[in-house]
């Protein structure tokens, strides 16, 4: 479950992928569509200046506001392989 880190209230423009970057501030870049290539320009929203902690999600949530969650890590366990060629003892 995500808990609010910070009330930004950011109003979010369609075109644009919002995200929290490394300084902690709410940032936006425009996202690629079609066939173009390279970097676009990432410009800060809102100085939030969160404090990032290690294992955390950060995003913007529904209401503009900067959120975390616990990252999930490791995926699904594989199962060991069964042995399938077993040794018959002879009497």
């Amino acid at each position: 479950m995500a808990k609010k880190v910070a009330k930004v209230g950011v109003k979010k423009e369609s075109g644009y992928l919002y995200f929290v970057d490394k300084k902690g501030n709410v940032a936006r870049a425009k996202m690629a569509r079609g066939k173009k290539k390279g970097k676009t320009k990432i410009e800060v929203v809102n100085k939030a200046e969160v404090k990032k902690e290690k294992g955390m999600l950060y995003f913007i949530d529904k209401q503009g506001d900067v959120s975390c969650a616990v990252m999930a890590r490791g995926g699904k366990k594989k199962k060991k392989a069964k042995k399938t060629a077993k040794k018959k003892k002879k009497k």
